[in-house]
């Protein structure tokens, strides 16, 4: 077996290949182009069985979205999250992440990989903490054998792609404290890495050995998330030097896995006020190569707890724009719970309305097309294209039947004084006559 680098690279054209091809309406051999230098990545891991829709993710390619779900140590149930995965995957996500943290991890990792017909991701590094504390009494008390065996059970699993923490340096923790943060560190992955650290007084192992890592990876076709565990968590804290040390470290990470013909992309902020976001997005893709880029949000205010959906689509249509190309979805839970079923809808829509909104500016294939269907629809009053070409259709439809009467051809915003009725008429087409 070879992974989808190393395929694109001896001139293989794979069947991912011609699924994402043929999906994104791109030539194959662009693809192949694209997955060989790195600048594309399809995550699929080799034992992922159930993975029906693999993604590309990277230069050219439509914008993906990612929805959050797994358990707490307050909700440790997997059911729910189960439930929540239907419904990521029905509202259009690209893939899930399985964050779990609740009682028996093993089993619910392996429930959602095995449901999941979209690529799923992991963090290692929870299960090898929760696994420590159980084991040795300590989150600090976990070795490098404990996070490198978290690491091959989950690709042995089947996990499509894993956030690895491998930029959290001593030197990057330094220069934190040096320049001072309003809050530290809030990613959960770097701040266990950087307790680590703190209390072993030794560089991070996931650096150290990250020879062995890419072994684990190229076995099973894992692709790496280099996971910003030195990502800002407000606004104040944006573009300082841990978290640019960090990227830099990752930068370098990059070009080491794209040695080996690992596939790789690179995780990035977190809370950036709007002005920053695209000298953020164009700093990685230079530091990093064009490697991917996966943002959560970034959330452009922190004074919108129950909204942060809302803040962080702001940010991730900018982000997007200008380099992005993938977007974690952010709940209106975000910073308040454990997101619900209905969070998980809403944080996928308007994920996906912020990554179309990009697409539409980045040229990419049939973005612009589905807009001009829509207008084409209202501009005759048809209801029921309309509902079609909604991005929740769901939605649409409750809303306009709630509020209109069944055979009603205007809306009751404008009923009788609707502007597309009385045009048409100075037109002399009808309203409901084709365009």
């Amino acid at each position: 077996m070879s992974t989808q680098m190393q395929a694109a690279r001896a001139g293989r054209v794979t069947d991912r290949m011609k699924f994402v091809a043929a999906e994104e309406n791109i030539p194959v051999e662009t693809i192949r182009q694209r997955v060989a230098d790195g600048s594309i990545v399809i995550c699929a891991n080799i034992n992922h069985t159930s993975l029906k829709n693999p993604r590309g993710v990277g230069e050219g390619l439509r914008t993906k979205v990612n929805a959050n779900i797994g358990t707490s140590s307050t909700f440790p149930d997997i059911a729910p999250e189960l439930e929540k995965l239907d419904e990521a995957i029905k509202c259009g996500a690209d893939s899930v992440m399985d964050l779990s943290t609740g009682n028996n991890i093993d089993q619910s990792r392996r429930k959602i990989i095995e449901r999941s017909t979209v690529m799923v991701g992991t963090v290692p590094i929870y299960q090898a903490t929760v696994e420590a504390i159980k084991n040795h009494g300590a989150i600090v008390s976990m070795t490098e054998d404990d996070l490198l065996h978290a690491i091959e059970s989950q690709a042995i699993d089947g996990a499509d792609f894993m956030t690895l923490h491998c930029g959290v340096t001593r030197q990057a923790i330094e220069r934190m404290r040096t320049q001072h943060r309003e809050m530290d560190i809030v990613s959960r992955g770097g701040s266990f890495m950087a307790a680590w650290i703190l209390h072993n007084e030794k560089e991070n192992p996931l650096l150290e050995r990250y020879d062995d890592l890419l072994d684990i990876c190229e076995k099973y076709d894992v692709t790496i998330s280099l996971g910003d565990g030195m990502r800002p968590g407000c606004i104040a804290d944006a573009t300082d030097r841990a978290q640019l040390t960090e990227l830099i470290t990752l930068g370098e990470l990059v070009d080491r896995a794209w040695a080996r013909g690992v596939q790789v992309m690179v995780e990035g902020p977190g809370h950036v006020p709007f002005d920053q976001i695209a000298a953020n997005m164009k700093l990685e893709k230079k530091l990093c190569r064009n490697a991917p880029f996966y943002v959560l949000g970034p959330l452009v205010t922190d004074v919108a707890p129950g909204y942060d959906h809302i803040t962080a689509a702001i940010g991730g249509t900018m982000a997007a724009i200008n380099g992005a190309d993938f977007l974690c979805y952010v709940t209106p839970a975000e910073h308040l719970a454990l997101p619900t079923i209905q969070d998980v809808h809403d944080g996928v829509i308007v994920s996906r309305i912020a990554a179309h909104a990009a697409d539409i500016v980045k040229g990419v294939g049939g973005a612009r097309e589905w807009d001009l269907k829509m207008a084409r629809a209202r501009k005759i009053l048809d209801w029921e294209e309309q509902m079609r070409l909604a991005i929740d259709p769901e939605l649409a439809r409750k809303k306009r039947s709630a509020r209109n009467a069944s055979d009603e051809e205007a809306c009751s915003m404008c009923g009788e004084y609707c502007a597309v009725k009385m045009i048409a008429r100075y037109f002399d087409r009808p309203s409901g006559s084709p365009c």
